[in-house]
């Protein structure tokens, strides 16, 4: 950042105390302009209050917009308890007027380099959310996942500017509107440089829906056909891969609701069906049929789930527990003469390799 010379402080400080807009200094104080109570715009060499206004407006610019008030106010909370973050803060989100462009500064600092400017990504990042209502609707249901998914997220205001995982997928929207367009070769080169900066790498053609939660983020790959529905909860180290070199439609697709756990792998053109969900570590190679539970190398069924949303729970856990649950549930069933529980073990070369719970009508 430059400098700020004498000169600059000593306008800035007429300005203010001569209670004239920048506008009515200009022109000898004739004109009726709007007042500024900080000229920012001096002070930050990149900032958002130099992107126009887009006609199209945000997709709540008819109403309110709770997602976009609680995240001024925690940010105004921030700056409070910590005065060395008050700029910061203010550069990132005080000083815009919605969700979209503070957004879209954030991503293009975090993604400029020195041959692609803050300012060209700036530019591109709030055409495409300011004129997408999609993209606008998506950017806030995604930010309530990480808030009420993830227990380390600590506000809105904290997803916005610190979570990779927030940030990769937000990029990848952008990037995938661009690809719809025809502009393929940005497109890659944000595919590019959010795997650069994030260590996230999504194609832009890959289609993902809304309302999703990439925890931690690191070391996710989602390849080009890959299709991933609303409400997906991925942990850390997803793969969503192919098998070969074939072209087509050859990546997964993952229904509403799934819960994906860390470091799980699936390739190939296979169904992940609503709600399952895949524990971590799984090595996926068939369809996992809906709200069932698989894991293991490769992933075999090891029970099913009652709940709808999985992914809205995060929970992981397919311990004793959860067996004995099962088997609680499953002794009233028989008893109402639903169904008959049968526990397995599968056998391979012998050996015992899986603890399997089947359920036979």
């Amino acid at each position: 950042m430059a400098c700020v010379s004498d000169d600059t402080w000593a306008s800035l400080t007429q300005v203010l105390s001569g209670g004239l807009s920048l506008k009515e200094r200009e022109d000898g104080g004739r004109g009726r302009g709007n007042f500024v109570k900080f000229p920012f715009e001096k002070v930050f060499p990149v900032y958002a209050m130099d992107v126009s206004k887009a006609d199209s407006g945000s997709v709540v610019d008819s109403g309110g917009d709770p997602i976009w008030d609680a995240v001024r106010e925690e940010a105004k909370l921030e700056a409070e308890k910590e005065p060395i973050l008050s700029s910061f803060l203010y550069a990132s989100i005080l000083s815009h007027d919605c969700l979209e462009q503070a957004l879209a500064f954030v991503l293009a600092n975090r993604l400029q380099n020195p041959t692609l400017l803050a300012t060209q990504l700036m530019d591109i990042f709030h055409d495409v959310m300011m004129h997408d209502r999609d993209i606008q609707r998506a950017i806030r249901l995604d930010v309530q996942a990480f808030k009420e998914r993830d227990p380390a997220c600590l506000s809105y205001c904290s997803a916005l500017l610190y979570f990779k995982g927030y940030h990769s997928l937000q990029s990848y929207r952008v990037a995938h509107e661009l690809w719809k367009q025809g502009r393929k070769i940005l497109a890659l080169a944000l595919q590019s440089r959010i795997s650069e900066v994030f260590g996230v790498d999504i194609h832009p053609a890959a289609r993902i829906g809304e309302g999703i939660l990439l925890d931690h983020a690191t070391g996710v790959v989602i390849g080009e056909t890959t299709v991933v529905g609303n409400r997906v909860s991925l942990m850390h180290g997803v793969t969503l891969g192919g098998t070969g070199k074939e072209n087509g439609d050859r990546h997964p697709k993952v229904g509403d609701g799934a819960l994906l756990g860390a470091s799980v792998t699936i390739l190939g053109n296979i169904k992940i069906g609503e709600g399952a969900m895949l524990a971590a570590g799984s090595l996926v190679l068939k369809d996992v049929p809906p709200h069932s539970m698989m894991a293991g190398t490769p992933a075999r069924v090891i029970g099913f789930i009652n709940e709808q949303d999985p992914s809205l729970t995060m929970n992981h856990d397919a311990t004793k527990d959860f067996f004995q649950n099962i088997a609680v549930g499953l002794r009233e069933e028989k008893s109402n003469g639903n169904y008959s529980p049968f526990f397995s073990f599968i056998f391979t070369n012998g050996e015992k390799e899986d603890y399997v719970f089947r359920l036979i009508k």
